[in-house]
């Protein structure tokens, strides 16, 4: 079920008023509901799939209670281990077997020796990278005693299931967000409007930026030998404006969901395309993914302490490791690879952590200096973007290439000049408000609260006829679906 849709305009209502008005003097009755809400969601893209949920779910809470239970170390480990392998395992058949399968016979290939493997017709279960390391995160906490083990299935099911942040994230953390289903939820009317005016905010992102950039990104990407590098290097900059409003979008109304039901969920995205240098960038960008790995895996390695072959090491696996977990495909390996490189330079001189405040904070324009910064990082995003985009390594370079030559100096001609000119000015009137609300949890959290109610409504009655009349005819699907 996708956000954007008519089925989940009417789906949310429903359950919110069942949750609400029906279920509202029982806990239990409420988490149970949403495990039932949670489980009808998801099933509404393929109901075999909802048996993985369950079972990782019954894996992981009974390992949890065996871990309270176990005192013996090398048992504990052995528990650890089994979660650990059992969740990896079925992440890796279904997202990586005919990767590795093809991969296998290409380099046997090379040697002059044919393999003949069948590769299997699999279908990719929507957000099982997402829920799988939410449940890992609990095993690794638990066998850390950094969280103590639940005793409630339900409470543990609905947590593994949760539907806003079911399928793309935010990757909550067991410490923040399994507590939450322990205690009485009571309505509150300033956190459901705050829910609201994010949710819009987020359909504003994903179906006026995001899914009209995707328009013009798909086309040059996908002709990319008939365009000039100029038209080229902008499908580039509508493409990472199309991944970050549908990205950053679906956080926003899974968190904004989520405040309906008296939950809060981590903030996921902070302006990452005003960062002044990538360690800045990735600290502002799929943030509960960046801390995932960087307490699971980059701080166990050894993090930046040690020797520099370590810190260089550490870094290459983190971002690499990152960039596989987006996708079976070589294009996002070097994704990550590339934004090693951005990073590593920064992090052996000490620089990694200069920029931890908010650009210009106070203020309404940046420095001269913060500009230049900003413009830098975002070119480098925008060039690494290309190769998460590409359909493989060869399609990537080409499209570089074609940038580098001397048609980047013609003027950009795309297949529908007319509808492009209003796609700038959306653009800019969305980093203009991104700019104002850089420093709050998502742009509009307090834009325009100061000022009348005409005022504000007006704004808000502007953005949602902008969703209408820029919407497009067919349901596009978020990007991080496929993930």
């Amino acid at each position: 079920m996708l956000f954007n849709s008519l089925d989940f305009a009417i789906f949310l209502p429903i359950v919110f008023i069942l949750y609400w008005f029906v279920c509202n003097k029982s806990l239990k009755l409420q988490n149970v509901l949403i495990v039932i809400a949670s489980y009808v969601f998801y099933g509404w893209w393929d109901w075999r799939f909802l048996s993985l949920i369950a079972f990782s779910t019954i894996v992981d809470y009974a390992i949890g209670v065996a871990l309270s239970k176990q005192k013996h170390q090398t048992k504990r480990k052995i528990l650890l281990w089994t979660s650990i392998l059992i969740n990896l395992g079925f992440l890796g058949f279904f997202k990586y077997y005919n990767f590795f399968l093809d991969n296998f016979i290409e380099a046997f290939s090379l040697f002059g020796t044919k393999i003949r493997a069948n590769t299997l017709n699999i279908i990719l279960p929507v957000g099982i990278s997402f829920y799988t390391f939410q449940t890992l995160s609990y095993t690794i906490d638990v066998y850390k005693r950094k969280l103590d083990p639940t005793k409630d299935l339900v409470a543990f099911t609905a947590f593994v299931s949760f539907f806003p942040q079911l399928v793309a994230g935010p990757i909550e953390r067991a410490s923040n967000l399994l507590p939450q289903f322990y205690k009485k939820r009571t309505f509150q009317y300033a956190k459901a409007v705050d829910g609201m005016r994010q949710i819009l905010w987020g359909l504003f992102k994903k179906i006026v930026i995001a899914d009209n950039c995707a328009q013009y990104a798909n086309d040059i990407f996908n002709n990319y030998d008939t365009y000039s590098g100029s038209t080229l290097l902008l499908g580039a900059v509508f493409f990472t404006f199309q991944i970050y409003g549908d990205f950053s979008g679906y956080s926003d109304i899974a968190i904004g969901t989520s405040r309906l039901f008296g939950f809060n969920l981590k903030q996921n995205f902070a302006t990452p395309y005003f960062s002044r240098d990538m360690a800045e960038f990735w600290r502002r960008w799929h943030i509960s993914l960046s801390t995932w790995f960087r307490d699971y895996v980059y701080i166990p390695l050894g993090g930046s302490r040690g020797s520099k072959w370590n810190q260089v090491r550490n870094v290459f696996i983190i971002f690499i490791v990152s960039g596989f977990w987006h996708g079976a495909n070589w294009t996002f390996i070097v994704w990550g690879a590339l934004n090693a490189i951005y990073v590593l330079p920064m992090l052996l001189s000490g620089n990694n952590r200069n920029n931890l405040d908010i650009v210009a904070q106070g203020k309404y324009l940046p420095s001269l200096k913060e500009f230049l910064s900003i413009t830098l990082t975002f070119g480098l995003t925008v060039l690494a973007w290309i190769f998460f985009r590409a359909e493989n390594l060869s399609h990537a370079i080409n499209y570089i290439n074609q940038i580098a030559s001397l048609t980047l100096f013609q003027f950009p001609v795309f297949s529908n000049d007319d509808f492009v000119k209003p796609i700038y000015l959306l653009i800019l009137c969305f980093m203009f408000i991104e700019w104002l609300g850089r420093e709050n949890k998502y742009a509009i959290e307090k834009f325009l609260l100061n000022k009348n109610r005409f005022i504000r409504w007006s704004f808000y009655c502007f953005l949602i006829y902008s969703l209408g009349m820029f919407m497009v005819t067919n349901e596009t699907p978020f990007i991080y679906f496929q993930f």
